[in-house]
């Protein structure tokens, strides 16, 4: 299991962008469970939607991407190396994330090899499942993102 502070070693992102607040389980390169709790307070629900707030899905899908760096980085990050997630495939939300939500997500490799990782995802909340898909990434050099 990793706390807070431990899930910070294994992850670039930072509040407000950080996702993963917990992990529960993982696997070396293979499968992580981890939460995220919604809090009503976070920046987005502001304008999303004031009177009905929901979690925009690109951030449900950013929470998994996040499950699935410290699954491939479970050792500790790469400094020079980040994954970018390429594409979201067969992504389906299947009823809407709210404040007071507690997302346990669970990320599990379907195949990787060749600069190309894919991994199924699930999000659920008291075991319903909210959101579930498939997100492939690849690892690129820091430098080449910004010298292309």
């Amino acid at each position: 299991m990793m706390n807070i502070n431990e899930v910070q070693k294994r992850i670039k992102q930072r509040p407000p962008f950080q996702m993963i607040e917990k992990v529960l389980e993982v696997e070396d390169g293979e499968y992580a469970k981890g939460i995220k709790c919604v809090s009503v307070n976070e920046p987005y629900f502001a304008g999303h939607f004031p009177d009905a707030p929901i979690m925009p899905g690109v951030l449900v899908i950013e929470a998994c991407a996040q499950l699935c760096s410290i699954t491939m980085e479970s050792q500790g990050t790469e400094d020079d190396k980040i994954y970018v997630l390429l594409k979201c495939e067969e992504f389906k939300f299947l009823r809407p994330v709210i404040p007071g939500d507690c997302l346990e997500i669970e990320v599990r490799k379907e195949s990787g090899g060749a600069g190309l990782v894919k991994f199924n995802a699930k999000v659920t909340v008291d075991g319903k499942v909210k959101a579930k898909g498939i997100l492939a990434f690849t690892s690129m050099n820091k430098e080449d993102i910004y010298n292309q």
